[in-house]
């Protein structure tokens, strides 16, 4: 719209990125640099984010004079209370197995599901209904009117299993979640509190289930150490624990 004139930049303020570590996670730099480009220097412009990696702050000493930094307490992300669990797959495919052998016991109360691309989940939401398990998905490219819909019926226990991205991660917060399984491990390990966090909100208990291939192991490690955690095998009655 830029490049074509029909938005005009020339009255333009503020320039607000919000998610801006996922936005670039997601490959979007690029594009984030192009339109500011375009933009007035006298611009102020406004950066939040979860996390702080080091594109972030290169951005902040391109695009901002004398940044204030502003610093939020975590809002009861806490593995505390949150017992985490693995499941060794050989397989990728294996994966869709054991998620379909859990099945009862997702839905003893609610669960999540976390996959790290909106293809994934796609895919492994169409899968679970093809072999008739009821589970809602929702992810950034679906509309907003539709993404709203079925928040509400998870949040009113209509729907008990959801399946999503990462880009939710931090936007759910349905008190009734007990479990989370990770489909796939994050891509960041700063990533992991805000996916399995939601099972342990408001001093809930809760359990996470992470599906680990061998060339996951070292991720799973990884955030071990960060989190000064410890992540066990999965028991035969993980039921009983939810």
């Amino acid at each position: 719209m830029i490049k074509r004139r029909t938005l005009r930049t020339r009255a333009i303020k503020l320039l607000v990125l919000d998610e801006s570590d996922e936005m670039l996670s997601r490959g979007f730099k690029d594009q984030i640099y192009d339109v500011y480009r375009y933009l007035p220097p006298e611009l102020q412009v406004v950066l939040i984010s979860a996390t702080l990696p080091n594109e972030i702050l290169e951005i902040t000493s391109k695009f901002m004079t004398d940044p204030v930094r502003i610093l939020v307490k975590r809002d009861e992300l806490t593995l505390e209370g949150i017992k985490q669990f693995f499941v060794a797959v050989e397989r990728e495919e294996w994966k869709f197995d054991t998620l379909c052998d859990l099945y009862d016991t997702l839905t003893i109360t609610q669960a999540v599901i976390f996959c790290n691309t909106k293809k994934k989940v796609d895919w492994l939401t169409e899968k679970m209904r093809s072999n008739n398990f009821t589970v809602s998905a929702m992810h950034g490219d679906m509309p907003q009117k539709e993404r709203d819909a079925i928040m509400a019926e998870f949040r009113s226990g209509s729907t008990r299993v959801l399946i999503t991205t990462d880009v939710w991660a931090r936007g759910l917060d349905v008190q009734q979640v007990s479990l989370v399984i990770n489909y796939d491990l994050p891509n960041n390990r700063e990533l992991y509190i805000h996916r399995i966090g939601r099972s342990g909100r408001f001093g809930r208990k809760g359990v996470a289930i992470n599906f680990v291939k061998s060339d996951d192991i070292k991720i799973l490690r990884d955030i071990e150490q960060y989190y000064s955690t410890q992540i066990d095998e999965m028991p035969m009655n993980v039921a009983d624990l939810i």
